[in-house]
């Protein structure tokens, strides 16, 4: 990419670059030691260094990331959503707005987060409940709207979070959690919403 197109696109520049064909919006700010492929970027985003977002990535307004986050193809990223750093998403994934990723977090193939759903620092989702021992189809969870998911939490493939959930920390969630219930223990067993925490997460 030459200086010109750096102008067209808006970008603040940095050293060590590397931006293909993708539509960026208004007021982006790219740091150091990114890889950008041909993907489409929203307004106002905020990419640090470090970071690598493959092609065949969609990304809505007022995206953020952290340092080193790597998201890979067919991904598709709503609006104010921020990715923290270290978090791997491992594309062919459908993620809302107003999601929160911390740091560290794992993302597999084949997953659905909703909207103004918060993961907690090195959760991780998976999507292959027997590794090298069954061939099987990749099925990643789907997390509903409004769900939280603490730090070093563990979702087994294919498990559906229900809407406004609440995954404690260190929990390992094997079967569905039903909406508006909490999520604690290894294996996780479900328990009735302390009242404090019912309802929709605030962002």
């Amino acid at each position: 990419m030459g200086p010109q197109d750096e102008q067209h696109m808006g970008i603040t520049a940095a050293e060590f670059q590397r931006i293909g064909a993708c539509d960026v919006g208004e007021e982006p700010q790219i740091g150091e030691f990114t890889e950008i492929g041909a993907c489409t970027i929203g307004d106002r985003a905020q990419v640090r260094s470090g970071t690598v977002i493959y092609d065949d990535v969609r990304i809505g307004d007022d995206f953020e990331t952290g340092h080193h986050v790597l998201i890979r193809e067919q991904t598709v990223i709503g609006d104010d959503v921020l990715v923290g750093t270290g978090v791997v998403i491992d594309g062919h994934t459908e993620i809302g707005s107003q999601v929160r990723f911390q740091t560290g977090a794992y993302v597999p193939t084949a997953t659905t987060i909703g909207d103004r759903v918060f993961i907690g620092p090195h959760a991780v989702l998976t999507n292959d409940r027997y590794p090298l021992r069954e061939t099987a189809e990749l099925a990643g969870p789907v997390i509903a709207d409004d769900v939280s998911i603490g730090a070093n939490s563990t979702i087994l493939p294919g498990v559906m979070v229900g809407q406004g959930a609440f995954v404690a920390a260190g929990a390992v969630v094997t079967k569905d959690v039903p909406e508006q219930t909490l999520a604690v223990g290894t294996p996780a067993r479900t328990e009735p919403m302390p009242s404090h925490l019912q309802g929709s997460n605030r962002t």
